[in-house]
C-alpha cells in the first residue's frame, strides 16, 4: 500500500511538474513572437523558433497559396508541435518595397515647444542665495511654455520676461511629460549684476549632423539617423516646435576609442532639405524638398529576411559622398519585439577602422545593406567596443515614413 501511494505520489508531482515547465514554455513562446508580420507575395510564412511552431490559416497549414493576395491582412495561428496553440498573429501580403539609398551627411537645426530646462543654478542676492524657479516647483526637464499668457519662443524671450518682472509674480505656464501645468513664482535680483533671474539654465534649439538613410519616393518622405534628437542629460525626445534639414560637408573626423566615441565634424552649406516634421525613437522624417535620383532604386528587406554573416554600411566620413564599407550583422534575440537596436553591426573594413576607429557620432542613419538589399541604419555605437554598434530595421523606418505620409495626406483633405 506504502509503495503504491508513494509511486502515486511521485507521479502526480511528475505531471505537475511537467504541467508547470510546459505552462511556462507557452507563456514564454508567447511573448516572443510580434503581433504584426509582413511577408512579399509568393513567399511562405515562416516562425523561426529554439521549438517546432506550425503556423496556420483556417486550419491549413500556412502556403504561398493560401496568403498570396497584396494588401490583405491574415490571422494566423501558431502551434507548437502543430497542435498546441501559443500565439495568434497578424500577416500582411505586402509587394516589395523600395527605396533610394542615400548614406549622406546633413545638419539639423531645431527649435523646441518653448524652452527646455536643463540645470537649476543658485541666485547669489543680498539676502544670501535663493532659486526661486526650484522652491515653486519647476524642474529640470520641464518646458517653459509661456509667461503671462504669453507664449515664450527663445532664451531671449524668457530672460526679457523675467528680466521686465522687476520681481512681481509671473505665471508660468509648463509642459511636463506631455502635461500642462501652472507655476507661480517671482523672480530675486542678482547682487552680481542687478538684473532679475529665476535659477535656471535653459535651451531653446539644437544643432547636429548625422546621416541620411534613404527617401521613399512612393510617400516624397526623407529619413534619417534611426534614433531621435534627444535632450543630452535626460536622453527624453525634444519636443519640436519648428525644424529644419539641411546638407552638409564632413570636413574631419574625431576617431573613437574604447570609452570614448568619436565624431564627424562638418560644415552645414543651408541648402534646406526639408523641415522637420517628426523626431520620433525611430529617426527623423521629413517631406524632400529638392531632387534625388530614383532611376536606381534598392529593395528594402523584410525583418525576417535579415540574417548574421556579411553586409555592407555606407556612409560618408569625407566630403559628401557616400562609400561602402564592409562589417559583420548579428540580429538580436526577439529583436522583432523591439523598434529599434535590431541588430548589431561590427565594421571588419580596415580602411574604415583607420579613419575613424569604428561607429563615431555623426554615422547614424547610415544603411546597411546585405545582399543587395537595404536592412537597417546604424543607431548607436558601443561606448567600449567603437567597432560595434546598434542598428534598426529598414522596414520598421519605412513603416513610420508610411504612417507620416498617410498623417500628412489626411491633414490636407
Amino acid at each position: 500500500m506504502k509503495v503504491a501511494r508513494f509511486f502515486i505520489k511521485s507521479v502526480f508531482y511528475i505531471m505537475l511538474g511537467l504541467s508547470v515547465t510546459v505552462f511556462g514554455l507557452l507563456i514564454y513562446m508567447s511573448k516572443s513572437f510580434e503581433n504584426e508580420y509582413k511577408i512579399k507575395i509568393g513567399d511562405t510564412f515562416l516562425v523561426e523558433t529554439f521549438m517546432p511552431v506550425t503556423a496556420e490559416y483556417k486550419g491549413v497549414k500556412v502556403s504561398c497559396e493560401n496568403l498570396n493576395t497584396v494588401g490583405e491582412e491574415y490571422d494566423v495561428d501558431l502551434k507548437l508541435f502543430g497542435l498546441i496553440p501559443v500565439s495568434k498573429v497578424n500577416v500582411q501580403v505586402v509587394d516589395e518595397m523600395h527605396v533610394a539609398v542615400l548614406g549622406t551627411p546633413f545638419g539639423m537645426k531645431i527649435y523646441t515647444e518653448g524652452v527646455l530646462v536643463t540645470d537649476m543654478t543658485d541666485v547669489k542676492t543680498e539676502n544670501g542665495t535663493k532659486n526661486p524657479a526650484k522652491q515653486a516647483g519647476i524642474k529640470k526637464g520641464d518646458y517653459i511654455v509661456s509667461v503671462n499668457r504669453e507664449n515664450v519662443y527663445t532664451n531671449e524671450d524668457l530672460s526679457d520676461k523675467v528680466r521686465k518682472s522687476e520681481g512681481k509674480k509671473m505665471d508660468f505656464l509648463v509642459d511636463r511629460n506631455g502635461s500642462k501645468i501652472h507655476i507661480y513664482l517671482s523672480a530675486v535680483k542678482s547682487a552680481d549684476d542687478g538684473e532679475y533671474k529665476i535659477g535656471i539654465w535653459i535651451k531653446d534649439s539644437s544643432a547636429g549632423i548625422g546621416t541620411l538613410t534613404f527617401y521613399s519616393p512612393a510617400t516624397n518622405v526623407v529619413c534619417g539617423l534611426g534614433h531621435g534628437i534627444c535632450e543630452e542629460d535626460s536622453d527624453e525626445l525634444l519636443q519640436i516646435n519648428s525644424g529644419e534639414i539641411v546638407s552638409a560637408k564632413i570636413t574631419d573626423v574625431k576617431k573613437g576609442k574604447s570609452g570614448a566615441p568619436g565624431q564627424l565634424e562638418g560644415t552645414l552649406n543651408y541648402t534646406s532639405i526639408g523641415t522637420i516634421d517628426l523626431n520620433s525613437n525611430l529617426g527623423v522624417y521629413s517631406k524632400y524638398k529638392g531632387n534625388i535620383d530614383i532611376s536606381n532604386l534598392t529593395e528594402i528587406a523584410l525583418k525576417h529576411d535579415v540574417t548574421n554573416g556579411d553586409g555592407e554600411i555606407l556612409c560618408t566620413v569625407d566630403g559628401e559622398t557616400p562609400k561602402l564599407y564592409s562589417c559583420k550583422i548579428t540580429v538580436r534575440k526577439l529583436n522583432f519585439l523591439s523598434k529599434t537596436q535590431n541588430m548589431v553591426i561590427t565594421i571588419t573594413d580596415e580602411e574604415l577602422l583607420s579613419k575613424t576607429g569604428g561607429i563615431v557620432q555623426g554615422m547614424s542613419g547610415s544603411p546597411i545593406l546585405q545582399n543587395g538589399k537595404l536592412i537597417g541604419a546604424v543607431t548607436h555605437v558601443l561606448i567600449d567596443e567603437p567597432a560595434k554598434g546598434y542598428a534598426i530595421f529598414a522596414e520598421n523606418m519605412l513603416e513610420t515614413a508610411q504612417s507620416l505620409a498617410e498623417q500628412n495626406l489626411k491633414e490636407v483633405s
